[in-house]
């Protein structure tokens, strides 16, 4: 980065609008992590300094080099434990770059797709849509007494992820004795446990509302439960919509109608070994299995192909990017500044409130210390 794009001062008048040279030449320094030094500035308005570095998604990381490949790890069901040993790291260590890259990761999608839902309507595109839900089933710390479901939403032709949202819902099942006393326990030490599934669907198809806007007919799939159809009007308020179900005992194979669902939750299990159904690897709190869920639909959407044998992403193949991200691209910049956050797809200096594509440049790889 040349030219600093905005002062990272949330309260400087040149966060928002930065006007021509807001900043003088600070001198430099040095990390331990980087051969090359790192430029410093000083915001002409507000007097702060900050440097390059400020506006990475990496900041403040002492081994840079290990976050591609922990990002790898975490969208390939690897455990905190094995991963760490892998990587050379402590588990505690390993788990809190996780996070880290994980709260980037799930903002870059959020950003990507807001920056997604401009874009359409400022090209008053009217394009009909097919989306599927449905919604899959896992627990928290405990599989007998804190169970929880993830909202799946997906466009079902470029399998792209809209949404996945978590709730908990109550036990059920057979309820033995031990499994009473667990239940027990755990309203002692958490209170009721609340059933979030409605506001779960709901946000899910809110969503997917925001994201494609166009008044053009919305068909959505779904299997029988008898309350989509009003979660559906909740979420879709005077659009016009085309609301086909399917049993939940019809066969469920190749070219059946919610084939695609079914398949991108299979992933979902196989490279997030915290939704499998019989593993060690739980999540001890539903906060973290949501902050995970968003990278790994951030990562199949934005970094990997649909299928093995395609060369585009589900982002390409519905106009919402030029091209593949790389896998250092989703955590190179950081971006808990929404909109004004930098670019993935250029070299830092434009903002997502950019939407020309054309005068975005692919960027050039990224130095790290080996």
């Amino acid at each position: 980065m040349r030219r600093p794009p905005r002062c990272p001062n949330r309260d400087c008048p040149n966060h928002r609008n930065p006007e021509g040279k807001f900043y003088v030449r600070h001198g430099t320094y040095r990390a331990q992590c980087r051969p090359q030094p790192i430029r410093r500035y000083r915001c002409k308005a507000c007097r702060k300094t900050f440097s390059d570095q400020t506006f990475r998604g990496d900041r403040n990381d002492k081994k840079p080099h290990l976050n591609a490949l922990v990002l790898r790890l975490l969208s390939s069901g690897v455990g905190f434990r094995f991963g760490s040993r892998m990587v050379g790291l402590s588990r505690r260590n390993y788990t809190r770059k996780a996070r880290k890259l994980a709260r980037v990761v799930s903002q870059l999608d959020a950003n990507l797709q807001l920056r997604a839902r401009r874009q359409t309507l400022r090209s008053r595109s009217i394009r009909g849509i097919t989306i599927q839900m449905d919604e899959l089933e896992t627990y928290e710390e405990c599989r007998y007494s804190r169970p929880v479901i993830i909202a799946n939403v997906i466009e079902a032709e470029t399998r792209f992820q809209i949404a996945s949202e978590v709730g908990s819902i109550r036990a059920k099942g057979k309820m033995t004795k031990r499994r009473v006393r667990q239940i027990k326990r755990d309203q002692e030490r958490f209170g009721p446990r609340p059933d979030e599934s409605p506001k779960a669907c709901v946000r899910a198809f809110e969503r997917a509302a925001r994201l494609f806007p166009s008044p053009a007919p919305a068909h959505i799939q779904t299997d029988m439960r008898a309350t989509y159809p009003k979660y559906i009007r909740a979420a879709f308020p005077g659009r016009a919509i085309t609301h086909t179900v399917t049993p939940g005992k019809a066969p469920r194979g190749f070219g059946t109608p919610l084939h695609p669902i079914n398949l991108m939750e299979a992933i979902s299990r196989d490279h997030l070994g915290r939704v499998r159904r019989e593993s060690w690897l739980t999540s001890k709190r539903r906060r973290y299995l949501q902050l995970f869920m968003d990278t790994h639909r951030a990562v199949k959407n934005w970094a990997l192909s649909r299928f093995n044998r395609d060369l585009e992403s589900p982002g390409q193949l519905l106009g919402f990017a030029p091209r593949k991200l790389r896998f250092e691209e989703l955590f190179r910049w950081r971006q808990d500044w929404g909109q004004r956050s930098p670019c993935p797809f250029g070299d830092g200096r434009r903002s997502m409130l950019d939407l020309d594509w054309t005068r975005i440049s692919p960027g050039a790889r990224i130095r790290v210390c080996a």
